[in-house]
């Protein structure tokens, strides 16, 4: 059977600017367009050419399928889209943004269009998937026009998500473990291990999927990773992995934000550990390590419904809340 133009995501998208699915030629233009977004947006984080070029790597979302850059007259790179979605996933993540000087002009809801439209596509085509086409995406709370765009099309906002901060210049709490567990690096040999330890313990998380091993290879090697940083608890007996913390550190961000900051981009303790200190020994490890990097505070974002109480733990640690995000959904 021949497909109609609607099976075609590309055709909402706006004629005035030239589309293509974004590739290796594309990754200064892209990195740029981003680049010159987040200026004006200020967003506590956005993808840079490193990022965008690990995104190129992805076997499970191909940007050849999954990607659109908008290019004006001139070349220039006004207007991108992508989405990535698990095989046998219950949701598809949007992301993208549009230059500052083409918002306003209809260009970001054809995109958002195209992102519903391959969504729709995706869920069709992963026979493993049962659950209706849904698409999440993420907004921090300050830009209300994403907000604007998304309530407009018919999304919701599913849950509320906290950036905390810890400064260091004061006296830093002591990581105490019961001694049948030990604190050691995090480093290769220990991949796997904790790969498999953090889908035990995120598989009573909302929004959670378990993480293949592509999935963590993004995670291991992401440019702002900090192995370093980072650390792992394991039992004494046996050597299985209770909990770990893994830490990731942007230079970059300390010239718009003023300061510096390690990063927990991942804590978590499997079930059958928590309620024995190890969340709080992980947290005051990575503090007294960011402290020794010469960092300036300790940082993490907390789903703010967290089911293991996670930010009682943080606020009575001295995080606090300074900025807001949300994801929305819709359902197709």
């Amino acid at each position: 059977m021949k497909a109609s133009r609607d099976d075609d995501p590309r055709v909402g998208l706006d004629g005035r600017l030239s589309w293509r699915p974004a590739g290796a030629a594309d990754l200064d233009a892209w990195a740029a367009l981003i680049a010159r977004t987040a200026a004006v947006e200020r967003p506590v984080w956005f993808e840079r050419r490193e990022d965008l070029a690990q995104i190129l790597e992805s076997r499970k979302n191909p940007t050849a399928g999954n990607s659109v850059l908008g290019f004006d007259v001139q070349g220039v790179a006004r207007a991108y889209g992508r989405i990535t979605k698990n095989p046998d996933g219950e949701k598809a993540l949007g992301f993208g943004c549009v230059d500052p000087a083409w918002q306003g002009t209809g260009v970001g809801s054809g995109l958002l269009g195209w992102t519903e439209a391959r969504t729709r596509q995706r869920f069709a085509a992963d026979a493993a998937t049962r659950a209706a086409a849904r698409l999440r995406l993420f907004t921090e709370q300050q830009h209300t026009h994403h907000s604007a765009l998304f309530e407009g099309r018919g999304y919701r906002i599913v849950r509320y998500y906290s950036e905390m901060h810890r400064p260091l210049d004061g006296t830093l709490p002591e990581p105490i473990l019961d001694d049948g567990f030990e604190l050691v690096p995090f480093g290769p040999e220990l991949y796997e291990a904790v790969r498999q330890a953090h889908n035990d313990a995120f598989r009573d998380h909302w929004g959670s999927e378990p993480r293949d091993q592509e999935a963590w290879a993004f995670v291991v090697n992401d440019p702002l990773a900090r192995p370093d940083l980072s650390a792992v608890v394991v039992e004494r007996a046996g050597g299985k992995v209770a909990g770990y913390q893994l830490a990731s550190h942007d230079a970059q961000s300390a010239e718009s934000r003023g300061f510096t900051e390690g990063y927990t981009e991942l804590l978590g303790v499997r079930p059958e550990f928590r309620g024995r200190g190890i969340a709080r020994a992980l947290l005051a490890n990575a503090m007294r390590r960011f402290a020794a990097a010469g960092m300036d505070k300790a940082a993490l974002d907390v789903d703010s419904e967290n089911p293991t109480g996670a930010l009682a733990l943080y606020l009575k640690m001295g995080y606090v809340a300074v900025n807001s995000s949300m994801a929305w959904d819709r359902e197709f």
